[in-house]
């Protein structure tokens, strides 16, 4: 998943909702009214479907943008709108039939508002991503950095919630030690034998990792070039180069990332690079190991296309979303490069998320065209979809 900077104006109009609005009133951008707990953001638009793609659309909204997806053992799919551009109805939110929508755990926890900022770690604030784990839980990491400027303090967090009862079981805060004000939490992946959590932050560029037993939380590898944007690469999608308003390239730092079956290896990658790197998850779990050491534990991998999302299945392919293709492709343990599929409605390939039904679940999150990266002129009302493959041996 990837984070973004902002033209002011947009940034400012997304604040504005996001103080008078909060959860509980529409999407600011759409005009329209949520009336009851589920509402239907059915798209209408988009990019026609080639002949002979893999890809069928599981749901599909005009706004807000979405990043996130995550499909629970059950079969529930969970989706994640942060507070980028737009303030979302329902940062969090339950997919149903028709894509419709459901406040995730519940309206009160998607409210961010000048009413509850007393209570930042009891709402999501600009939750970056979900993920189900192997036993069914449902994490949300939320960054707590609307319009992606500054973290709000006591936000930053990591919830672990039940999909079954929707309950919040868990609410790990992160001190700014781990999150800093310019931070931006960004994907997790759980490790249910070791009882750990693995993060990239792509703000500053670092790993951070959580000891689900303490509580406690870790910052690493930030002085690290693995971790880091490659200065100078101008990234490109749909053709169209990655440069800021003032002509600068992107600069995305950690990003990826994708935990083996294992749980041996950690895999992750900055979005600006073409590098994909791993590390042995004991080495990041062993405090006694100065960064100088943890630096020297640090794999790579192989070259990559350009890549946001990433996942990893039992027999060590590694799945990468293609922004500069429009693909999503698989890379195997013998370095070779497959595409899954290719196809233009994959404008921005964002997420990963295996279903139990034996689906590759991606979403699009079409970051080349917002303001920031088109001289202050976005396209507001893009299909952002969900969709599924079946798997090629």
């Amino acid at each position: 998943m990837t984070s973004l900077r902002f033209h002011p104006l947009s940034l400012s109009v997304a604040l504005a909702a996001a103080l008078l609005g909060g959860c509980s009133s529409p999407d600011s951008n759409s005009g329209t009214a949520a009336t009851s707990a589920a509402y239907d953001t059915t798209a209408t638009t988009g990019s026609a479907t080639p002949a002979n793609s893999p890809l069928q659309v599981v749901a599909e909204f005009n706004d807000p943008q979405m990043v996130g997806v995550a499909v629970a053992p059950g079969g529930q799919v969970f989706a994640c709108f942060p507070r980028w551009d737009w303030n979302p109805s329902y940062p969090i939110a339950k997919v149903g039939p028709n894509s419709t929508l459901t406040p995730y755990p519940n309206a009160s926890w998607c409210v961010w508002n000048d009413s509850v900022k007393s209570e930042p770690l009891k709402h999501w604030i600009c939750p970056q991503s979900v993920f189900a784990d192997k036993s069914g839980m449902v994490w949300v990491l939320d960054p707590a950095s609307p319009g992606l400027k500054f973290t709000v303090p006591g936000g930053p967090k990591l919830v672990k919630t039940d999909p079954k009862t929707g309950q919040v079981l868990l609410t790990i805060p992160f001190p700014e030690a781990v999150a800093p004000r310019k931070s931006y939490l960004n994907d997790v992946r759980i490790d249910l034998q070791n009882n750990y959590a693995y993060i990239t932050e792509s703000g500053l560029g670092a790993l951070v990792v959580v000891d689900l037993k303490t509580l406690k939380s870790r910052r690493l590898l930030d002085k690290h070039s693995s971790t880091k944007a490659v200065k100078g690469l101008v990234i490109k999608a749909e053709g169209h180069p990655m440069l800021d308003l003032q002509g600068k390239p992107a600069q995305f730092n950690a990003d990826g990332i994708a935990l083996s079956t294992d749980n041996a290896y950690l895999y992750y990658c900055p979005l600006t690079g073409h590098t994909l790197y791993r590390i042995k998850t004991a080495a990041l779990r062993d405090p006694a190991l100065s960064e100088a050491q943890l630096g020297q534990q640090v794999e790579t991998v192989g070259e990559i296309p350009g890549t946001d999302g990433l996942e990893i299945d039992a027999a060590n392919n590694v799945y990468l979303t293609s922004f500069e293709q429009s693909a999503l492709l698989r890379r195997t343990p013998a370095g070779k490069i497959e595409t899954l599929a290719k196809d233009p409605r994959l404008q921005w390939p964002d997420t990963y998320s295996f279903g139990a039904d034996g689906n590759l679940y991606v979403t699009n999150s079409a970051i080349h065209k917002t303001p920031n990266w088109n001289k202050g002129v976005g396209q507001p009302r893009q299909p952002f979809r969900i969709f599924k493959m079946a798997l090629p041996k």
